[in-house]
């Protein structure tokens, strides 16, 4: 069984390590916050650092007039065996204190740090760790006084702004409330207990504490708040004696100031019946043996935290990916598995698995026919340009039956027009697939640790496009001269064989050949030429989208990182790992989350060696 400083003690070491980690607040419930704690609250001047000073035995806080304690101070306490006294902060982890008045220095200097030296107040906690053998295993939160106005130099926001600051803390379910009140004032208008009333109505976690007993009026006291006619909780009531100006001013230490407590609750008429429940050394064993108690309730629910955040930090770091290993094999495979699912991402999108693919085929669907169609043929096969090339091809000696000459630069003209669409198709084509690859090296997960890598696929698949491109122009520029090279002879003859649509039946006016020149003859010329450029242009607007997806879809989808793995392949173990360089921000949250997660089963496993 666990004795209850071994369990406490357990529960402020590891306190103490999610505080070093910064696992403290945040999104959810941390560690820090599952584990119970004590927030100490008071209006100002209620004596709430000298009840803290009491229960650790040393003169260590800032004293003054108006808001002192302008930041929270976590405090854990840390029973240790025999030895001296001594402090650390984790804003200065390597140095340890062991002069009292150097610690009230130093949380001075690290207010001012943050709020400068006004009376402005900051959220940000200091956190002070405590070692001594005169002490229990505690974690106690000093808190800024709650305050009724404003004084000169704070904004007037400032009384929202420290009652909002105090709330967030007692608010907590595993919180446990210390309100301190002054014994000369009336409880009814204790600041501490109205707002502990507020949060915690039940009142199952709030302790009274009552100060300043010695300085009530003559003829007055405090039995009817002691003995909680009052205003009950569940939990006693525990008066505290703190140390006069004059004893603060003449440096009387702690020690003798605890038995000067005892002495004057002993000797009270009013109060000896209550002075073995009375003082700060009892208020320190009453915080602890409950603190035991609330731990002992609140395993399995830490437990059960502990293994939620456990698996959460386990999915993340799976998430954001492993370390990588150090020798250059598995780092080659590493690199290689990584562009495969580049690869499995990026052919997703060309085969319709994924979005993008079938912008290509709007490209051969839309695109190319519409480019088609906007070629000025009417303008090239005009009567007029027929004429003026037809009769330049014939020079001094004009055809005799048909002007093939005319014919074929008619036609070549033609066709040299579909070098531009068949271009463009290409390029479009090469645009698209340039999008797919950015795109999928931004949707593949597994490389989005890896910014070089990133990089470098990016620079070999857009390298190898530009490779299959060029390949792709060469072929549908073919593709095009091929049409030039050689006519379909068969689409002329039986343009010679039909009937010529214009009949002359007057015997005096003269044959055919006779009016070769008329305009009837040129426009027939043209006629012939857009209906052998039309048979053409069907082809090339089957064959060009064939070309394009053989020379560079098909290849992207082959070969897109092919010469990629032969350059990595002889590369150098240095290079490899320049490779697999990451973005500073996931490794440092990586190590955080390793940090955090060996925190949590470390946690888990020390509770667990608890027989509880």
């Amino acid at each position: 069984m666990a004795t209850m400083e071994s369990l406490i003690g357990l529960v402020n070491r590891i306190q103490r390590a999610c505080t070093v980690l910064g696992d403290y607040g945040g999104e959810g419930m941390s560690l820090w916050e599952a584990l119970p704690s004590v927030a100490v609250v008071g209006g100002q001047s209620s004596g709430k650092s000298s009840v803290l000073e009491s229960v650790v035995g040393r003169d260590f806080l800032p004293r003054g007039s108006g808001i002192v304690t302008r930041r929270p101070l976590v405090l854990q306490l840390h029973k240790i065996d025999g030895g001296s006294d001594y402090a650390e902060f984790l804003h200065a982890p390597r140095k340890k204190f062991t002069d009292f008045a150097s610690v009230r220095k130093e949380i001075a200097d690290e207010t001012d740090r943050i709020t400068g030296k006004s009376k402005q107040i900051s959220n940000v906690p200091i956190h002070l760790s405590i070692y001594s053998p005169n002490v229990v295993n505690l974690t106690l939160i000093d808190l800024p006084g709650l305050t009724k106005v404003a004084v000169e130099g704070q904004p007037e926001s400032i009384v929202e702004d420290i009652e909002n600051m105090v709330r967030s803390y007692v608010e907590k379910p595993n919180s446990i409330i210390l309100a301190i009140s002054p014994a000369n004032q009336d409880i009814a208008t204790s600041d501490a207990i109205k707002l502990a009333r507020e949060v915690d109505p039940s009142g199952e976690r709030t302790f009274g504490v009552l100060t300043k007993l010695d300085l009530m009026d003559k003829g007055t006291n405090a039995l009817d708040v002691l003995e909680g006619r009052s205003y009950r909780l569940q939990h006693p009531w525990v008066g505290i004696v703190n140390r006069s100006q004059a004893d603060i001013n003449k440096n009387v230490d702690m020690i003798a100031a605890r038995r000067k407590e005892r002495e004057y609750f002993e000797t009270s008429p009013e109060y000896g019946h209550l002075s073995s429940k009375m003082g700060a050394e009892y208020l320190a064993k009453l915080l602890s043996k409950h603190l035991e108690t609330v731990i002992r309730q609140r395993i399995p629910s830490i437990i059960a935290l502990i293994n939620k955040t456990i698996d959460e930090l386990n999915a993340e770091l799976d998430r954001i990916g492993r370390p990588i290993a150090v020798d250059s094999g598995a780092q080659l495979y590493t690199i290689l598995e990584l562009c495969r699912a580049f690869d499995r991402v990026f052919k997703e999108h060309l085969d319709g698995g994924r979005p993008g693919g079938d912008r290509i085929y709007g490209v051969f669907d839309h695109q190319l026919p519409a480019a088609l169609k906007k070629l000025p043929f009417d303008r090239h096969l005009s009567m007029k340009n027929v004429q003026k090339v037809v009769s330049e091809a014939d020079g001094y000696q004009p055809h005799l039956i048909a002007p093939e000459q005319g014919y074929r630069r008619l036609i070549d003209g033609s066709i040299s027009y579909f070098k531009g669409p068949a271009e463009a198709t290409v390029d479009a084509v090469h645009f698209v697939l340039k999008e797919l690859v950015r795109k999928s090296i931004a949707l593949t997960e597994e490389l989005k640790r890896f910014p070089t890598l990133q990089s470098d696929i990016a620079a070999a698949a857009n390298e190898a496009l530009e490779r299959f491109r060029d390949e792709s122009r060469r072929t549908v520029q073919r593709l095009v001269d091929m049409e030039s090279s050689y006519l379909t002879v068969e689409f002329f003859r039986k343009l010679h064989l039909e009937p010529e649509k214009n009949t002359n039946t007057n015997p005096n006016q003269p044959g055919p050949n006779a009016d070769r020149y008329n305009d009837n003859h040129f426009r027939r010329i043209g006629s012939n030429v857009s209906a052998y450029i039309g048979m053409v242009c069907d082809t090339l607007r089957n064959s060009i989208p064939k070309a394009v997806v053989y020379c560079q879809v098909r290849e992207a989808k082959r070969c897109l990182l092919n010469n990629f793995y032969a350059q990595v392949g002889r590369r150098e173990k240095e290079r490899l790992g320049a490779m697999l360089d990451e973005d500073p921000q996931l490794m440092e949250r990586r190590t955080a989350i390793a940090k955090r997660l060996e925190l949590y089963k470390s946690a888990r496993d020390e509770i667990d060696s608890y027989e509880i």
